[in-house]
């Protein structure tokens, strides 16, 4: 039944696109331009990144600033930084969007679908009863019916009510 899975063949744009060189998790949160990079919080070892191939809207990503590819790797602080911010991302995701479910997860390694292996990060994609459609099932196309840039505002606002 297809409701079991979270079915996105869009992502194949990502997978055959021409990736930058050097690490994005590495880079974007260097450039300083969170806005154009998508970048939504930030805590003192990690941020929140909107995923430009979203599952949903409001796909978002908490990423450690090391770059390392296992919790394990993590230090005690870092680990609960980590997810004391998916805790917020949860909250603000919840706040937004009003969805009715979550789906948050860690892909660790290639063999686990992890799109970036070497850094690690925590997806959250919220869900809503019946939000697989028709576009996808039939057309293999994912409908994401906000703007990336409405989407970031949105979140941004939500985030900027918690101290980084």
């Amino acid at each position: 039944m297809v409701d079991d899975y979270l079915y996105s063949p869009w992502r194949l744009n990502y997978i055959l696109s021409e990736k930058e060189k050097g690490c994005i998790f590495c880079l974007k949160p260097d450039q300083n331009d969170d806005p154009s990079n998508g970048i939504l919080y930030r805590s003192k070892y990690c941020f929140v990144i909107q995923n430009l191939y979203p599952y949903n809207n409001g796909h978002i990503m908490v990423v450690p600033y090391k770059h390392v590819s296992s919790l394990y790797a993590l230090n005690p602080d870092e680990l609960t930084d980590l997810f004391a911010t998916v805790r917020i991302a949860e909250k603000v995701l919840t706040d937004s969007y009003h969805c009715e479910g979550m789906n948050i997860g860690i892909n660790e390694g290639k063999a686990a679908g992890a799109g970036i292996a070497e850094h690690i990060h925590v997806h959250l994609v919220p869900r809503w009863i019946g939000d697989v459609n028709f576009m996808t099932v039939v057309g293999g196309k994912r409908v994401i019916p906000e703007a990336f840039e409405v989407t970031y505002r949105k979140l941004k606002e939500q985030f900027d009510k918690f101290e980084g």
